[in-house]
């Protein structure tokens, strides 16, 4: 893909969302080519607040909301309130986050828009049934659609997900609608409006798609996939994951850690036998694990072509060989904050344009509107 190409360039976005979802989404949009300005009340963006914090600027916050211009004003005012309606009136991509009905309140709303922009509500529950108004945040997202009782810890109880996937997954969700919208806004004939009502809520379950859809069609939790798969702690401390999607590989897996045997067992000789049988075979294959060290295990696994890794810490990812090979995490100087690596955007490369201050261009966006 030839990076330099930005397909947003001169598209105007006003992201009026706070967080993650919607930011991102903005995030990617900005990455795109697009003028993002982002609104933030006078005491910030919630999300300056959250993780490792320098002078008004956070990890999180950055991670989030790079390459956008940050416009502060206060919508509680008469002159804050039209001024946010002046840029949405201009703006070609409108996103909010707030409550259900609080943005036309504001003057946010789709309404205040042009014909053709669309307009994209970013929220828990989605803007219409009865948990409409309910609050929901990343955690709330993960234990309501399903996603904390299928990530079972060896303690035997649902964890959450260690990182913000839910608002992740419906960031990027968001972008791939606004795409959808702005493409079909190109093909149709006369202009009007597009809304787009995104949930946290629908934007994790869509992640879970196949064992929602799988506990559906049988009435009750399906059989795990692919038993054994899963990860071993080797002599070292360190652990090993295991992956296995094909019959054939469990019989490699038993030659690889000197166990060839074991697949004429006929309590392991398929998935679903080995799903029954589990509480015999998981411990056999720990204390094998235990053995030797993460190294020895990984060259026996892929010297079998095995599909497996060292459970590797962020640390551990940033340090890789591979890692730094294909340049996948560049450094990214972020003035409040200094230099920090951050991964790059799929498929739109190493775009690390940093976040901006609070308010840093509340003056040039306001002086761009009175002269438009």
């Amino acid at each position: 893909m030839d990076h330099g190409l930005k397909p947003y360039r001169g598209l105007r976005v006003l992201d009026a969302g706070q967080g993650i979802a919607g930011p991102y989404c903005g995030m990617l949009l900005a990455a795109a080519g697009a003028d993002v300005i982002k609104l933030e009340p006078p005491e910030g963006d919630w999300s300056r607040g959250l993780s490792t914090r320098r002078d008004g600027q956070s990890v999180m916050h950055t991670t989030f909301n790079r390459g956008k211009r940050s416009v502060v004003l206060d919508l509680k005012s008469p002159e804050g309130r039209a001024a946010a309606s002046a840029l949405a009136a201009r703006a070609d991509v409108l996103i909010e986050a707030f409550r259900p009905g609080v943005a036309a309140r504001l003057g946010l709303g789709p309404e205040a828009t042009p014909e053709n922009a669309v307009c994209l509500s970013i929220s828990g529950f989605g803007q219409t049934g009865p948990y409409a108004e309910r609050p929901c945040t990343d955690s709330v997202a993960q234990a309501y659609t399903g996603l904390v009782a299928l990530n079972t810890g060896a303690d035997g109880a649902p964890h959450k997900v260690g990182c913000l996937v839910a608002d992740v997954v419906t960031g990027i969700s968001a972008f791939a609608a606004v795409q959808a919208a702005l493409a079909q806004r190109q093909l149709d004939a006369a202009p009007r409006r597009r809304v787009l009502d995104i949930s946290l809520m629908a934007g994790t379950a869509a992640l879970l798609a196949m064992p929602i859809a799988e506990a559906g069609l049988l009435g009750q939790a399906p059989a795990a996939l692919n038993v054994p798969a899963g990860s071993y702690r080797a002599a070292c401390g360190n652990w090993v994951m295991v992956a296995l999607v094909r019959e054939a590989e469990f019989v490699a897996l038993c030659g690889a850690i000197g166990r060839p045997d074991l697949p004429q067992d006929p309590r392991f000789a398929t998935f679903a036998d080995r799903d029954r049988n589990r509480d015999a075979l998981l411990p056999l294959l720990r204390e094998i694990f235990a053995r030797e060290s993460a190294e020895h295990w990984l060259r026996a696994l892929h010297a079998a072509r095995l599909l497996a890794e060292k459970v590797n810490t962020p640390l551990d990812w940033l340090a890789d060989p591979h890692v730094r090979a294909v340049g996948a995490a560049p450094m990214m100087a972020q003035p409040e904050l200094g230099e920090m690596p951050m991964p790059s955007l799929p498929g739109l490369g190493a775009w690390v344009a940093p976040a901006p201050a609070l308010g840093a261009d509340t003056a040039a966006v306001l002086a761009e509107l009175a002269a438009a």
